[in-house]
């Protein structure tokens, strides 16, 4: 039996599909906050609770021997998540991170990533662990939908620097498969993962890529990052609930390309390219009048 935590996320409701496929036996851990309209339309399991209640995750655990860990690694739960499934016998363990625990800028959360992940490899536990990049392919994403909006939206877009960063976005579809695929393939035990896109692409292409398939006629401003990071800085000072925040500006110019050839050679990890998944991305948004 597999144990499911964040399912009702992003990432969870595509992954629980997966699941479905499969035919595997499987109920989900999730908050009495949640909305579970989803998951209760396909009669699964639910066992409610949070980490912050480690007795309600112990009883989700009952009877588990393998555990999908969609639920966040950066909100300092790993000792729980962890120890909880050594506690209770869970032989496999797959768990997502994300390779934001690379970035060279001193991010919040960065230290919490990097102790989870030597919480899951110090466990004993049969663990995969999987690093998307960043996740997109529908209109529920927290970026590229976003990104679509503003460029459908407005004939100006603005770019901190020269645009050519490189980033190697991950469609969830394709992250949904490799969390699924990864339980059952043995050679994958005690390993961790990059999971990326097919090719990086800069910043500039990204924003070319979706203005053609949106048949717009945009500008580009690029403007000097330090001016940039000053009008940011000046921008979430006066505002209580700011779009952009400076750290979001810095990791726009961060390279985040990542090679996923480990992946690729161990289970056959074979994502989609950029275009492929944005042009999905767009259709899925025409057809619910989004764009």
């Amino acid at each position: 039996m597999i144990l499911v935590t964040g399912a009702t996320g992003f990432v969870g409701s595509h992954v629980i599909n997966k699941l479905e496929e499969t035919g595997q036996k499987y109920k989900c851990f999730v908050r009495n906050t949640s909305d579970t309209t989803y998951l209760k339309s396909k009669n699964i399991e639910l066992v409610y609770g949070s980490f912050d209640e480690p007795d309600s995750y112990n009883r989700a655990l009952e009877g588990i021997d393998t555990l999908i860990n969609i639920a966040s690694l950066g909100f300092g739960h790993a000792e729980t998540i962890v120890g909880g499934a050594v506690r209770n016998g869970v032989k496999r363990a797959i768990f997502v991170s994300t390779t934001a625990l690379f970035t060279t800028l001193e991010a919040k959360t960065k230290s919490v990533r990097i102790a989870a992940e030597k919480a899951i490899t110090d466990s004993g536990l049969d663990y995969t662990i999987l690093r998307p990049t960043m996740i997109y392919g529908t209109h529920k994403d927290r970026n590229m939908c976003r990104l679509i909006k503003i460029i459908n939206g407005y004939p100006l877009i603005p770019i901190a620097g020269d645009g050519n960063s490189l980033q190697q976005p991950i469609h969830v579809e394709d992250l949904a498969e490799a969390i699924v695929k990864v339980v059952h393939v043995s050679y994958t035990i005690n390993k961790a993962y990059n999971l990326s896109g097919k090719y990086p692409v800069s910043y500039n292409q990204v924003i070319d890529t979706i203005v053609t398939d949106l048949n717009k006629n945009i500008f580009k401003l690029k403007v000097n990052t330090e001016i940039a990071i000053k009008l940011v800085k000046l921008y979430n000072r006066f505002s209580s609930n700011p779009k952009i925040k400076v750290e979001q500006l810095l990791r726009l110019n961060e390279n985040k390309s990542f090679d996923h050839q480990e992946a690729s050679r161990d289970f056959g990890f074979s994502p989609r390219s950029f275009e492929e998944g944005i042009r999905q991305e767009i259709s899925l948004m025409r057809s619910l009048q989004l764009v």
